[in-house]
């Protein structure tokens, strides 16, 4: 197994890697909208937050040798599902591929944030 780190995303706010690869599957940890150059959520609005947290799964998924493309399957966390056509709409630009998806509501996520998302993708 391989850790995964890039400074092009945000640390980890916990005791767990920004992703790990296991033979040719890459498992990126949820990540929220923070903005790595900042260490802060700056964006507020549902379609802002999900911008951000795509740019940080690219980001991690291009430190580990791969891209959104090769996704197969996402976990999506929303803090509210009245957010869910917004978030589509975002999420559709990104993974053009539609790889296997669950999303739910969730009561809180980290640092009040709306979203969270994980990618399980191909390596290579």
């Amino acid at each position: 197994m391989e850790t995964i780190y890039t400074k092009q995303a945000p640390d980890a706010i916990g005791p767990y890697s920004q992703a790990i690869v296991a033979g040719e599957l890459i498992f990126t940890s949820g990540q929220i909208p923070i903005d790595p150059a900042t260490g802060t959520v700056e964006a507020q609005s549902i379609e802002a937050q999900t911008e951000q947290v795509m740019k940080n799964l690219q980001a991690v998924l291009k430190a580990a040798g791969s891209d959104l493309a090769k996704a197969v399957k996402t976990t999506c966390f929303l803090s509210s599902m009245d957010d869910f056509a917004a978030f589509n709409e975002i999420y559709a630009r990104y993974f053009t591929g539609k790889p296997a998806r669950s999303c739910v509501a969730v009561k809180t996520l980290p640092k009040n944030v709306k979203v969270e998302v994980e990618v399980i993708a191909v390596r290579g």
